[in-house]
């Protein structure tokens, strides 16, 4: 994909060199610096100025920042609402201040293979970091895939953006024996 480069006229804006020289800006001297093109032989000339110069930017670029929100490791057991920070209180987020985030993503290890459900629950807060209301909205819930000593990956929410404020993760064993969950979610922009 080619993009050309233009700068409209009649744009004009003063760069002061130094105390005596203004360089004006505009159809006549786009930039305070000339770009140059390269010639066959390898040399530089200065390309004519009525032509903008074309450059191949290829794919278009997608930046995206991801921070780590939380790093946790608990021992799955029978405990209802128990989320990935071991607390049982309902009300408590897992994560605060999350909303500048487009997604959330959590990776997990688990050393047993104990039959394992998990809830997200997210919801939106006022200014001053209140609830708007009571309660949760439930984005997900099922049985954590994998055996013992095993990784897994949950996007959350699933299909959409997310951009809530709060987030609970809570995580109880349905079945067997107590094991370690270690815990990593991160937040994509």
């Amino acid at each position: 994909m080619n993009h050309r480069m233009h700068i409209p006229a009649p744009y004009v804006h003063p760069i002061y060199t130094d105390d005596r020289i203004d360089t004006p800006v505009g159809t006549d001297a786009p930039l305070p610096v000339q770009i140059l093109g390269r010639n066959p032989d390898g040399s530089y000339s200065v390309p004519n100025a009525t032509n903008a110069p074309v450059f191949n930017v290829g794919n278009s670029v997608r930046i995206r920042t991801a921070d780590i929100l939380l790093v946790a490791t608990i021992t799955v057991d029978t405990t209802a609402n128990r989320d990935l920070l071991g607390s049982t209180s309902t009300e408590l987020p897992t994560l605060d201040v999350c909303g500048q985030y487009r997604k959330l993503v959590w990776f997990y290890f688990r050393t047993g293979a104990s039959e394992t459900t998990y809830r997200i629950l997210a919801r939106a807060t006022d200014i001053a970091g209140a609830p708007l209301g009571a309660g949760w909205e439930e984005l997900a819930s099922g049985t954590l895939l994998g055996n013992a000593n095993s990784w897994g990956r949950i996007e959350i929410p699933a299909t959409t953006d997310g951009y809530y404020d709060q987030y609970r993760i809570e995580v109880w064993r349905t079945a067997d024996s107590n094991y370690t969950l270690a815990s990593k979610v991160i937040g994509v922009r």
